[in-house]
């Protein structure tokens, strides 16, 4: 529990950072329930910006709970409260000037954060919240949803401000879904590999004992010689791949091999599916 509620305390005192000391003093928007917040907090600066993205939630965890499960649900209100006090709390001015730089910063600070928070058993509340439910139900990326609930309120946002500021929101967005995707699963990204020769027996005993992943068996046929052909199929971590391959050659030299990227694996040692 510790370890959870310290991952969403950090990722949320860097989100804290790139909105209080980035898109605030530069009058960004933002996507999600953030931009909502931000919206209405530029239009009645009187309103704490953590107070209102607090409320805006409110009926929002409706959703982890029914969708989601308790677990999820309850450490989500932990990270919203927290959330919301970072906010409120944290206000550091971060010395960039330059319009387009303070975007690409404020990307990389706030993608971070979003991601480090998905890292725990819970979230920050707002669009992560509609996010997981994706992911879990229709195994949408998360990255990809946050920029299409981002980019909808985007569009209103911009016809309430100016293009120009759109355009900048529209690169940190752009940044900040490509931050999470690589924080959430990038670093623990598997790759599914295909491997056809007539020594699979030799290369399926060395993958299965020197980098210990399990090897699949699939029986084929050539298409043109119509002889019988066995092909393997396993699946590996990033790391394993370059050792792999060098395997491979050592074996068949004219061996053939596919490898191609995987969403998500759920599995014994090798699944990379967060646990929400």
């Amino acid at each position: 529990m510790l370890w959870n509620l310290g991952l969403i305390a950090l990722g949320s005192g860097l989100c804290a950072v790139g909105i209080n000391g980035i898109l605030v003093p530069r009058q960004f928007l933002s996507g999600g329930f953030t931009g909502l917040a931000l919206t209405i907090h530029y239009v009645y600066p009187a309103l704490p910006l953590g107070f209102i993205y607090f409320i805006l939630n409110v009926p929002n965890f409706a959703f982890g709970w029914k969708f989601v499960g308790r677990r999820f649900f309850l450490y989500s209100i932990a990270g919203m409260c927290i959330f919301s006090a970072a906010i409120q709390s944290i206000h550091i001015t971060l010395p960039v000037y330059d319009q387009l730089l303070s975007a690409l910063l404020a990307g990389i600070v706030i993608g971070v954060g979003s991601g480090v928070i998905l890292k725990s058993l819970g979230s920050a509340g707002g669009t992560d919240i509609l996010s997981v439910i994706l992911l879990k139900v229709f195994s949408i990326r998360l990255g990809t949803t946050i920029l299409a609930f981002n980019g909808i309120i985007l569009v209103v946002s911009a016809l309430i401000f100016s293009l120009e500021k759109a355009l900048y929101t529209l690169i940190y967005l752009y940044i900040t879904s490509s931050i999470v995707n690589l924080v959430v699963t990038g670093l623990s990204q598997r790759k599914a590999v295909y491997i056809i020769s007539p020594k699979w027996r030799e290369i399926s005993q060395r993958i299965m004992e020197e980098i210990q992943r399990g090897v699949t068996i699939i029986k084929g046929q050539g298409g043109f010689s119509g002889q019988e052909q066995r092909i393997l199929y396993t699946v590996i971590t990033f790391r394993e791949l370059a050792r792999l391959k060098q395997m491979v050659r050592s074996e068949d030299p004219d061996a053939f091999v596919v490898v191609s990227e995987t969403l998500e694996v759920m599995g014994h040692r090798v699944g990379n599916q967060p646990h929400w």
